[in-house]
């Protein structure tokens, strides 16, 4: 089982949790004639639980985790960890103890408990709008204690970017780099982190021709790149689905990288006729050596979350069931460290690198001109449209 992220205060604790469900001031509904609820209830109780505005705890999170394996992958399936792994093995435990519940009444009970955490935390007051929220067409752009959230919000289209939507990013991003947030952080709606370039972008000849399109979409791709390289606060990506394309390559350039387990990491740039950008050429091969950035920038390797974990390119992987509430309850904590000493400390790690990454930017953009304007690129495109592949 990947890691979960759970804070540990004892063992004893942690073993207790994983024997006991019984939750003080939350009711579940455990019988049969409850079994109700459908995968659209079960995926709108995953999205509530990341609004819990409080940590439920330990003993919960291993209920929340456990329920969540067992309805989506049924009975414990996974070898028993060592008895010094305590971690691991209360959240084996607490899996193992729901052996006998069938995935159907697994996902009722998840439902009930989130419900039941909400509820608890008392009724919906009308809260004032957060302190800023930009309006963009792709984008859902919100700052809130301390925290700008840059939202990919195409989730029909798996969060692919569009030329416009490129413009956006830019321009979201300068304005957080300038706003009171102490923490940016990027994430996407629905399923998908983000798909990459919206392929789409190549089919609109304009006047001046596929030469003036080629260039000014470098142009803009170089802009975009910059943007990351210049952005002057901690910037940490919240990886909550599949990744593609230039939303992966750009990931070198973040402070942290953290990912929900199903996540997939994918750069297909030769399968497309295409070359890296993001600087990753030269960010992949320094964070995790030549070869293993090789399989994924040449050869369109696929890796899962744990495995973009242990090649260095992700920093922290949490349990689907638990990522959202684990992951902004320690964004939060990041948001009320003090602004200038971490805007100070990131310049200090990046500034040494800044000028190479926008000479590597340079580079890549000006290779990626050329294949665009080739007759291999250009099929391979034409390839995809045919097939149709399923991302």
């Amino acid at each position: 089982m990947a890691a979960s992220g759970i804070k540990v205060i004892s063992p004893w604790r942690l073993f207790r949790a994983s024997q006991v469900f019984r939750i003080p001031g939350v009711q579940l509904h455990t019988t049969g004639a409850l079994m109700g609820a459908s995968v659209e209830d079960f995926n709108n109780a995953k999205a509530q639980l990341g609004t819990l505005k409080k940590d439920p705890g330990n003993h919960v999170k291993l209920k929340i985790y456990a329920l969540f394996k067992q309805a989506t992958q049924g009975p414990c399936n996974t070898p028993k960890p060592g008895m010094l792994d305590f971690v691991n093995k209360a959240k084996w435990d607490a899996w193992k103890s729901l052996e006998s519940v069938s995935q159907e009444e697994a996902r009722q009970q998840y439902v009930d408990l989130i419900k039941s955490l909400v509820s608890a935390e008392g009724p919906a007051v009308a809260t004032p709008p957060p302190e800023s929220a930009q309006a963009f067409q792709s984008l859902l752009v919100t700052t809130e204690d301390g925290i700008t959230t840059i939202r990919f919000n195409r989730p029909e289209k798996k969060n692919a970017i569009t030329l416009d939507m490129y413009k956006e990013l830019i321009d979201a991003l300068h304005h957080a780099g300038k706003d009171d947030s102490v923490i940016t952080v990027m994430t996407g709606s629905g399923d998908f982190y983000c798909s990459g370039n919206d392929l789409n972008n190549f089919t609109g000849i304009p006047q001046g021709g596929i030469e003036k399109m080629a260039k000014d979409s470098g142009e803009l791709l170089k802009h975009y790149v910059k943007a990351y390289i210049d952005f002057p606060k901690p910037l940490i990506a919240v990886v909550n689905g599949p990744a593609l394309g230039v939303s992966v390559t750009v990931l070198g350039l973040f402070d942290v990288v953290y990912a929900t387990e199903s996540a997939t990491f994918h750069t297909p740039f030769s399968q497309l006729g295409q070359s890296p950008e993001g600087c990753s050429s030269y960010t992949f091969p320094k964070i995790m050596g030549n070869a293993k950035a090789s399989e994924m920038l040449l050869f369109n390797k696929k890796v899962t979350a744990t495995e973009a974990c242990n090649l260095g390119l992700v920093t922290e992987v949490f349990p689907d069931g638990s990522f959202q509430s684990e992951v902004w309850t320690r964004l939060k904590a990041y948001a009320k460290l003090p602004p200038k000493s971490l805007a100070l400390s990131k310049q200090l790690i990046r500034s040494k690198e800044k000028e190479k990454l926008h000479a590597v930017n340079d580079a890549e953009v000006e290779r990626l001109i050329e294949r665009w304007l080739s007759d291999e690129c250009m099929q391979a495109i034409m390839n995809f449209f045919q097939a149709k592949p399923k991302l």
